[in-house]
């Protein structure tokens, strides 16, 4: 059984934390962030530590998601999350113009997607994509749905890729 939610988390130097009821603020140098908790949940900040408490055991899962979604909004707004993505395929290249990503990917159209909110898009080669942002589920999801348009397949291994994902690769019919 886990028990993440009691394990206390450092707060950084240059980093504040504000604790409105249940509603709480984490501001870095990478920017601000908000966001509404269990009010079920006490969260106690002393020194530079946070502690969650739970009132019984019914809230064992919402007190370790608690406190992970808390810690990665602390490391959002120091460090930030970067996704690596890469294109694999003949013909298969990605461009940026302003903050719409314009995919080329195999079909007979361009795919064009926009950045969502706190997400920065940067093409450092045609086949390579950087997704970075403070929020991991939005950079995370953002990626996930670049991912969606031209999933790796197993044959030849074409499509869009994370950068450490591994595709199993599936042998192709014998011939007579």
């Amino acid at each position: 059984m886990s028990r993440i939610g009691y394990k206390a988390i450092t707060v950084p130097a240059g980093v504040t934390v504000t604790v409105d009821g249940d509603q709480l603020t984490v501001k870095g140098p990478k920017g601000e962030m908000t966001r509404q908790f269990d009010s079920a949940i006490s969260i106690k900040q002393e020194d530079n530590e946070i502690h969650l408490d739970r009132p019984n055991d019914s809230l064992k899962a919402i007190h370790g998601t608690t406190r992970s979604n808390l810690y990665n909004m602390v490391v959002g707004v120091t460090e930030g999350y970067v996704k690596k993505l890469q294109l694999v395929g003949v013909g298969y290249r990605a461009q940026l113009k302003g903050d719409t990503l314009i995919l080329n990917v195999g079909y007979s159209h361009p795919v064009e997607m926009h950045a969502p909110k706190g997400v920065k898009i940067e093409v450092p080669s045609n086949t390579e994509i950087n997704l970075s942002g403070i929020s991991k589920q939005v950079v995370g999801a953002f990626a996930a749905t670049i991912r969606d348009v031209r999933p790796p397949e197993p044959y030849k291994g074409k499509g869009i890729r994370y950068v450490d994902e591994y595709v199993r690769r599936k042998e192709g019919k014998t011939g007579k």
